[in-house]
C-alpha cells in the first residue's frame, strides 16, 4: 500500500470521527489502567458492568487494596479469567502505593514492570489517558493492518512497528482508536462487511464480501435530488 492510499484511509476515518477514543469507561488514569487490565480476552461491555460497580466502591490503588482481594473478586466475578486478574489488580495497586504515591507512572517500563500489565496494555493507558502516539495492537488492529495492507506483519510488534512508520504522523494520536473500531464494528474476523466500508476502494483486501441479498452498497445509492 502506497503513503496516498493511507493519508486518505486515515482522512476518512477523522471526516467520519472526529474524536475517536476507548469504549472503556473510566475518568482516571487509574480507572483506565484497571479497567484495560481487566480487559484481557473479556469484552469491553463486560469490563464496564463491572467496573460500574466497583469504581464507586474503590476507584484508587489504596481504596482497593482496602476492599481486598475477596472483596474485590465479586465486582469482577462476572469477567474472564477474575481470579487472576484479581490478584494482578491488588499487587499493581501495592506496587502503585509503594513506589508512585498512588499515581500511574506515565514511563513504558514502569507501566510493563507492573503485573498483569503488557506492552498492549501500557500503550493503550500511554495513548488514551497521557496522550502519546502509541499503537496497541490488539486482535482487531492486526486483522485490519494485514487484511486491508496498511501495515502487514506476521506478529502484533511487526505490525505495531509498521503502524508507527507509516500512518502519517497527523493521525497517529488517534489511528489505534480508529483501527479497532473499524475491526470491531467494520472489518470484523468472518465476514467483514467490506459492502459498507468507507474504505472500500483503498482497502487492498481481494476477497471482499459483497452486500448481503436485499442490501445495497451505499456507494450504489443515487444521491437525493436537491
Amino acid at each position: 500500500m502506497n503513503p496516498a492510499k493511507r493519508l486518505e484511509i486515515f482522512t476518512r476515518f477523522r471526516a467520519a470521527n472526529p474524536h475517536p477514543t476507548t469504549e472503556l469507561e473510566y475518568s482516571t488514569p487509574f480507572e483506565l489502567l484497571i479497567a484495560v487490565l481487566l480487559s484481557a480476552q473479556s469484552t469491553d461491555v463486560g469490563v464496564n458492568k463491572a467496573t460500574r460497580r466497583l469504581y464507586p466502591v474503590a476507584n484508587t490503588p489504596q481504596k482497593i487494596l482496602d476492599l481486598g482481594l475477596d472483596e474485590l473478586k465479586t465486582y469482577i466475578s462476572t469477567i474472564g479469567l477474575y481470579n487472576t486478574k484479581a490478584k494482578n489488580v491488588i499487587a499493581t495497586c501495592q506496587i502503585l502505593v509503594e513506589q508512585y504515591g498512588g499515581e500511574v507512572p506515565r514511563q513504558r517500563e514502569a507501566l510493563e514492570a507492573l503485573p498483569g500489565v503488557g506492552r498492549k496494555t501500557a500503550n493503550v493507558v500511554l495513548n488514551t489517558a497521557f496522550g502519546e502516539p502509541t499503537m496497541a495492537v490488539d486482535t482487531h488492529i492486526f486483522r485490519v493492518s494485514n487484511r486491508t495492507k496498511i501495515a502487514p506483519g506476521k506478529n502484533v510488534d511487526q505490525v505495531e512497528m509498521k503502524l508507527l512508520k507509516f500512518v502519517p504522523k497527523e493521525f497517529l494520536q488517534d489511528a489505534h482508536h480508529w483501527l479497532i473500531l473499524h475491526g470491531r464494528y467494520t472489518c470484523v474476523a468472518r465476514r467483514p462487511k467490506c459492502w459498507n466500508c468507507i474504505i472500500n476502494d483503498l482497502c487492498e483486501f481481494r476477497d471482499k464480501t459483497p452486500a448481503p441479498d436485499g442490501l445495497i452498497a451505499p456507494e450504489a445509492v443515487p444521491p437525493v435530488a436537491a
